[in-house]
């Protein structure tokens, strides 16, 4: 392949003037000398041509390399040449395409007007750059990125277009995983709680005169007792064909798992027939299911209301179904309940709870993080702090976490409760940082509903790089049950993961669970909390003694750190330093305190220290 020979050069202009001097010049010696000119401008010119022709194999040897597909068309959009590449993801070779419009390969998913606005924008800008679906040679379509760019020639009119792609064929299954994830229960396929508050409100939104909504949330009465009885798998099964059933029975309606055990099912109707309709899910939910070599015939608990009677809004929709599936459980279970308004908050304090917990955490205002400081035994240094979660209600005042925190996992607020925490406390991080304060870790509480949720390390992920934060400044607690809550799966290589990137892992509350040692010991985990429980009585309480000190030697035997809650005496304390505990927390060295006491405390510290430090010495 040529490239094209430029001759304005000042020696290439020279080397022809001395050609033509050679022909008049009358003197042998000026001829000579033209000719040696004319010799070494020929010889110039030569190794600009090897010059350029070696550039443009080495660009041919890119082409060839590239990941992206390549392609160039002239002015007509006619293929002239394509790169391995373009063969490589169409599956058409070069012979194939070369003098096809480019336009052909393209899937049919585009209109005219797509291809009016391409061309428009090649024409007045000379370049386009966007998604567009084409064909394989087998004749599927794909997504591909595509950058095109206009070639001029020396009068400005275009000549040749090239054109440069990659196949984002994984990158658009990817973002569909993600979208279904977010919206799709896995273990059912049916819409999860999210997704159902958006059709909710598109139901609502659309309704036309003379139609309703007719909305129920069914749970399954024992369920806690199926999963003990038959194992989790079987009762993930049940599950499963719980929802199948549900789904086929209405038909043209909505039918989602809020989690758990519970079921929401809407339909639009034009009927005043909500009662029977409860009544015909009930009944046709209430056929036995078989599970294995089981029959099984459940109890139902119901709670119901109908749109726009009882409400246009979703979030009050929903709060008045969880109402009346309260009262249908308050009423000894296996009860259909339709929503009216003596079930509201006068008469359900917890559900007052709840309504006012989820304004909480929509505005983000009543929610705050104190912290507990965390001391090292031997002189007291704070080493870290355990974040804790506060809700300071507008009338109520500090409510208890609890009694707020078993509403949350109940009513579905424990993931965004869990990001919430997450969010704020990395965002106290990034401020302290900016305003010099101690650099020290940092750990929050970890839910099991997050965990089997799968959010939690999305939340960790976008959190940190939010706020600029590492991963080894936030640590993450665990509770024994959460480890061997069967609904987050195989735990350990989601912990394994995580411990990787930089968190650390503790266990909380060690000691009040159901602790299982041989699977303790297969956990990627850092420290042991050891709960305060076992701590209140020492010194004087030789099983309480014999237990921490158990602890602390099975942990130094696990290359652990122990962390030793609720010391709250000086005997406590000197109990546990003989033991062997390096780490403790609790009201004798600090209690739990907002971000802004906090910060005052340790200002007051620092100006203290630079008191007693006194002036510095003049240089």
């Amino acid at each position: 392949m040529w490239a094209s020979f430029a001759i304005n050069r000042p020696l290439t202009w020279a080397s022809l003037a001395a050609l033509l001097a050679c022909i008049w010049l009358p003197n042998p010696g000026l001829r000579l000398v033209a000719v040696g000119i004319a010799a070494f401008g020929i010889i110039d010119a030569w190794r600009q041509v090897q010059r350029d022709r070696q550039h443009a194999e080495l660009m041919q040897q890119a082409l060839m390399l590239s990941e992206e597909g390549v392609q160039i068309t002239d002015a007509e959009n006619r293929i002239l040449a394509v790169n391995p590449a373009f063969t490589r993801i169409t599956g058409f070779t070069e012979d194939e395409v070369r003098g096809l419009n480019a336009a052909s390969l393209a899937a049919a998913r585009h209109d005219t007007a797509f291809f009016k606005r391409f061309w428009q924008t090649l024409e007045s800008k000379g370049r386009w750059e966007g998604e567009i679906w084409n064909r394989r040679k087998q004749g599927d379509e794909f997504p591909e990125w595509l950058r095109v760019k206009a070639v001029t020639g020396a009068r400005g009119k275009v000549s040749h277009y090239v054109g440069t792609f990659t196949d984002i064929s994984v990158h658009k299954a990817r973002e569909q995983d993600l979208r279904r994830i977010g919206f799709e229960d896995p273990l059912t396929g049916l819409p999860n709680r999210r997704r159902l508050h958006d059709l909710m409100t598109s139901r609502v939104r659309h309704l036309r005169a003379g139609e309703s909504l007719d909305m129920a949330i069914i749970d399954i009465d024992g369920f806690k007792s199926v999963n003990d009885s038959l194992g989790v798998e079987q009762g993930d099964r049940l599950l499963a064909r719980f929802g199948q059933r549900l789904a086929r029975h209405v038909a043209g309606g909505v039918v989602g798992r809020l989690g758990g055990d519970e079921f929401l099912v809407i339909r639009t109707t034009t009927f005043d027939d909500h009662e029977q309709w409860v009544a015909g899910l009930r009944q046709h939910m209430g056929e036995p299911f078989e599970v294995g070599n089981h029959s099984l015939r459940l109890g139902l608990s119901i709670g119901s209301c109908r749109a726009p009677e009882d409400g246009h809004d979703s979030g009050v929709l929903f709060q008045r179904l969880e109402s009346a599936l309260y009262s249908a459980k308050r009423h000894g279970r296996n009860v259909s309940q339709r929503f009216r308004p003596a079930l509201d908050v006068q008469n359900a304090p917890h559900m007052a709870l709840v309504y006012s917990l989820r304004d909480a955490l929509a505005k983000g205002e009543q929610l705050e993080l104190h912290y507990q400081t965390q001391h090292r035994v031997q002189d007291g240094t704070v080493v870290g702090m355990e974040a804790l979660l506060r809700w300071r209600h507008p009338e109520h005042g500090m409510v208890s976490p609890g009694d707020f925190i078993p509403l949350a996992e109940r009513h579905g607020l424990m993931g965004p409760l869990g990001n919430w925490v997450i969010d704020e406390a990395l965002a106290q991080m990034a401020r302290w940082r900016e305003l010099g304060m101690p650099k020290l870790p940092v750990w929050i509480n970890i839910s099991a509903i997050q965990m089997f949720q799968g959010e939690l390390e999305a939340a960790l992920s976008a959190g940190l790089a939010r706020h600029g934060i590492t991963p080894g400044q936030l640590g993450l607690e665990l509770t024994e049950s959460v480890l061997l809550d069967e609904r987050a799966g195989d735990i350990v290589p989601r912990l394994e993961a995580l411990r990787a990137k930089g968190h650390r892992i503790a266990i909380d509350d060690f000691g009040m669970g159901y602790s299982s040692l041989s699977y303790l010991k297969n956990l990627p985990l850092d420290k042991l909390k050891l709960d305060r429980a076992f701590i209140n009585s020492l010194p004087g309480d030789a099983a309480d003694a014999a237990i921490v000190s158990a602890v602390l030697a099975m942990a130094r035997g696990l290359g652990l750190d122990v962390v030793a809650e609720g010391v709250e005496t000086q005997e406590q304390l000197d109990f546990l330093q003989k033991a062997g505990c390096r780490l403790v927390q609790g009201y004798l060295f600090a209690r739990p305190m907002s971000a802004q006491m906090l910060e005052t405390t340790w200002q007051g510290e620092a100006t203290q220290a630079s008191a007693t430090l006194g002036p510095s010495p003049a240089a």
